[in-house]
């Protein structure tokens, strides 16, 4: 029997000819923009399919959707305060593609985005994208004194300023690396249970003991769907806790 890497399932194939080439790199359909392709799809049609007949009682897809993005909005306006709910598209948006994405890499087959360090740190410099540009539009140049702590001494300003400005942009790579880490060591533990699950159940007499793997693979991948929505929740609530820094400079 053919031993395959867990790893393999982590790489980017290309699914066409190439298309066009940027800097040397041909750029060409693959297994990640099928993925991302099939995550938008998904996306659009839970909020706009249930929404395209409201009825006074609400079917209960409706009624899922409208209790997500509730809990959304309340998770944001909670964090970051009632200013920052015209955000609540964009954040819903991040949530959302991420809670698919590590659910879509639980179907047999099909490739997980977040799993890929570059998707994850494009969604994190988006965040942090948006704060800079929410806090110097509400603020001005005195977005500059959220990396000057209230209170510190003047002589201090040129030790502790440099010092906020690297934890700042330090962010997007501790959201990234997070998401992608997590996403990572389940996928790897997944696929290494069931390569034992599979030889236990083909080694002759050991095949009688082969449901007690196949038992602990299903209570992982019970694990790791719960993994799949904190990891989205985790994301998105620090999302929001930095958009507060763009209206509280704190």
């Amino acid at each position: 029997m053919a031993i395959h890497s867990p790893i393999e399932q982590f790489l980017v194939n290309s699914m066409s000819g190439s298309f066009f080439s940027v800097a040397g790199q041909n750029v060409g359909f693959s297994n990640f923009a099928l993925a991302c392709v099939v995550i938008f799809v998904l996306g659009v049609m839970f909020i706009t399919l249930p929404m395209r007949g409201q009825a006074i009682i609400p079917g209960r897809w409706q009624v899922l959707t409208e209790k997500l993005v509730g809990f959304i909005d309340d998770m944001v306006v909670n964090v970051a305060g009632s200013k920052a709910r015209p955000f609540l598209p964009f954040i819903f948006s991040v949530f959302f593609f991420i809670l698919l994405g590590n659910l879509l890499g639980l179907v047999p087959g099909a490739y997980t985005v977040t799993s890929q360090l570059v998707a994850n740190l494009f969604l994190s410099v988006s965040v942090i994208a948006v704060v800079l540009i929410a806090g110097f539009a509400r603020h001005g140049f005195h977005f500059f004194h959220l990396f000057v702590p209230s209170g510190v001494p003047l002589f201090l300003v040129p030790v502790i300023a440099p010092i906020e400005v690297v934890s700042f942009f330090i962010r997007p790579f501790s959201l990234a690396l997070r998401l992608f880490a997590n996403m990572l060591a389940g996928h790897i533990l997944l696929k290494v249970f069931a390569g034992m699950t599979a030889a236990v159940a083909t080694s002759g007499w050991m095949a009688s003991v082969g449901i007690l793997p196949l038992l602990l693979n299903v209570a992982i991948v019970g694990f790791e769907v719960f993994v799949a929505f904190l990891q989205a929740y985790i994301f998105t609530i620090l999302s929001s806790v930095y958009l507060r820094d763009a209206f509280e400079m704190h």
